[in-house]
C-alpha cells in the first residue's frame, strides 16, 4: 500500500495513474474535499496525514514549499512504519532536501527528492522528467518504481540536493521564457502584430531548437567566433525599447537585457558573440 500526501493538480492525476494500474493508494490532503474527490477513482481517505501513511511501505508527497513539506511529514511521522521510503516530489531549496534527507535517515528512514518537469496531464499519462540524485543504491533500488510515474527518471549522481538545484534551474528558464514571449507579443503590439502571426513565426522557425547548441557554445566560451555580434544584438535591443516606449509599452525584461550588454560592451566585449554576456554565470 501506498500513501500520497498532497492533491494539488499534479498530486491528484499521480493518484489516478497509480489507481488505473491497480495500486492501492491512501491520500491526504489539508483540504479534504480534494482528496474525497479522488474515491471516485478507487483511493482511500485519510482524515490525517499520520494516518493516511500507516502501514505505507512508500510515501510520495506533493505539496508547496519546504516549510510545508517539513510540518506535513513531521505530522505524519507519527504513523511511519518501520522502514518506510519518503519520495518527494516536491519544488523545493536545495538546502531543504540536504537536511530533510539527513534528517530523515537519522530516524531510521530514507527520503529522496525527486522533482518533476511535469504538468497534470503528464502525471495522469505517466509522462514526462523525474530528476533524482543522492545515495546511488537507494535510487537504484527505486528507479523502476519511480520510472512508472514518469516517460524519463534522469539521475544526476550521488550529491544530495543536486536535483533539487537543476529543477530550480530549469524552472528559472521557463520563467524567463514566458517573459520572453511576454514582451514579444507586446512589442508584436506595439506594430499591430497579432498573437496567431507570432505563433506562425514559430511554428515554421522554432528558437527553441537553438537552446542546446547555445548553452554548449556559452559552455565552451567561444564568444570570439560571433554569429551575432554583441554590438548589433544590443541596436536591436534598443529598437525594441524605443518602439515600445513610443507606444507608452512596457518590456518586462528587454530593458534588463540591455543594461547586461552596455557592461560587456564597456568591458570592451562590442565586437564578440552576445552570449559574453552570460560569461561570468560558467
Amino acid at each position: 500500500m501506498k500513501a500520497f500526501l498532497g492533491m494539488g493538480l499534479l498530486g491528484s492525476n499521480f493518484v489516478r495513474a497509480m489507481l488505473q494500474r491497480g495500486e492501492t493508494v491512501r491520500v491526504w490532503n489539508r483540504t479534504t474535499a480534494k482528496a474525497k474527490a479522488l474515491q471516485a477513482y478507487g483511493a482511500n481517505v485519510s482524515e490525517t496525514a499520520s494516518e493516511a501513511v500507516q502501514d505505507a511501505a512508500v510515501i510520495h508527497v506533493t505539496l508547496k514549499d519546504d516549510a510545508t513539506v517539513d510540518e506535513v511529514l513531521e505530522t505524519a511521522s507519527k504513523g511511519f512504519r518501520d522502514g518506510a521510503i519518503i519520495i518527494d516530489h516536491t519544488t523545493t531549496s536545495a538546502k531543504g532536501a540536504v537536511q530533510r534527507t539527513d534528517r530523515w535517515k537519522s530516524k531510521g528512514f530514507t527520503y529522496v527528492h525527486a522533482p518533476v518537469f511535469m504538468g497534470p496531464q503528464n502525471a495522469l499519462e505517466s509522462t514526462g522528467f523525474m530528476l533524482v540524485s543522492g545515495d546511488q543504491s537507494i535510487i537504484n533500488k527505486w528507479e523502476p518504481e519511480l520510472s512508472k510515474m514518469t516517460g524519463k527518471v534522469i539521475n544526476f549522481g550521488s550529491e544530495v540536493g543536486k536535483a533539487a538545484g537543476i529543477k530550480l534551474a530549469g524552472n528559472l528558464f521557463l520563467l524567463s521564457l514566458t517573459a520572453g514571449l511576454s514582451d514579444a507579443l507586446a512589442l508584436a503590439k506595439v506594430h499591430g502584430i497579432e498573437a496567431d502571426e507570432i505563433l506562425n513565426l514559430f511554428n515554421n522557425w522554432n528558437p527553441g531548437a537553438m537552446v542546446p547548441a547555445r548553452l554548449k557554445k556559452i559552455a565552451e566560451g567561444k564568444f570570439n567566433e560571433p554569429s551575432w555580434e554583441l554590438n548589433m544584438a544590443r541596436k536591436d535591443a534598443g529598437l525594441m525599447i524605443d518602439a515600445a516606449k513610443e507606444a507608452g509599452t512596457n518590456l518586462a525584461i528587454i530593458p534588463a537585457i540591455a543594461a547586461v550588454m552596455d557592461q560587456w560592451i564597456a568591458k570592451g566585449h562590442g565586437n564578440d558573440d552576445w552570449s559574453v554576456i552570460a560569461k561570468d554565470s560558467i
